[in-house]
């Protein structure tokens, strides 16, 4: 059994990336997800592989926030880097996140870690690896999902429209080398984890965001969930 991943995206979606995918290197990263799906317990569930991309439409998108792997405890991982489902503790390093966008925008700390509301204003919240095993973090790195969510890269790079790329961490800062084209911004920071205390926080990443949106034209997004 395989899953056929490209078919589980929206169709908009499915045309933009299919000129950056390789087809059979795809098939064999369906295979192995839908095998890991049946013999083991891997995050999240099949039905939010790609919440991601259903919430952000590829017209809609002017930012992307790019994380690593899915969160690898029960009732996490919802599909969305850094997000976590509502009733679920906010993690260290999204709590690092909230604390810099209340000093650099000045909206509320929040205390519900489900991101959903700013995937739906515009910001592609994508892992680059999509699934993960269990309390296995890493679990599914180096299996083809680096090749599928780079391609996603690519094709937005590929856009007219800008886009903004916020890469924190080392791993995510290498993506930049992937965004060639000169309407686009990358926008880098330290890993907003606790265990990286510097480098991060103070870097504004969310005014940033939006002077750049702003200078391209373009509306910035409105990082305040709670507002309508």
């Amino acid at each position: 059994m395989s899953l056929d991943l490209p078919a589980l995206l929206p169709p908009a979606w499915q045309t933009l990336l299919a000129p950056h995918l390789d087809t059979e290197r795809t098939a064999a990263l369906g295979a192995f997800v839908a095998e890991e799906y049946q013999t083991q317990t891997v995050y999240p569930p099949v039905d939010d592989l790609f919440s991601a991309y259903r919430l952000c439409a590829p017209e809609d998108t002017r930012v992307l926030i790019l994380g690593q792997d899915p969160y690898h405890k029960a009732g996490q991982a919802h599909g969305l880097s850094f997000s976590v489902r509502d009733g679920v503790s906010v993690p260290p390093s999204l709590r690092n996140v909230f604390k810099e966008l209340h000093e650099d925008l000045d909206v509320p700390v929040s205390r519900n870690g489900n991101l959903t509301a700013w995937a739906e204003r515009g910001v592609l919240l994508l892992n680059a690896v999509l699934t993960v095993r269990e309390a296995k973090p890493g679990s599914h790195a180096n299996k083809g999902w680096e090749e599928f969510t780079d391609a996603t890269i690519r094709a937005l790079d590929a856009r007219d429209s800008r886009v903004v790329f916020l890469l924190w961490g080392g791993y995510a800062r290498k993506k930049a080398a992937l965004v060639t084209n000169p309407t686009h911004v990358v926008l880098e920071a330290g890993h907003p984890s606790p265990m990286n205390p510097k480098g991060f926080l103070g870097s504004r990443p969310f005014s940033a965001t939006n002077k750049a949106l702003a200078d391209a034209g373009l509306p910035g997004i409105e990082w305040d969930r709670s507002a309508v």
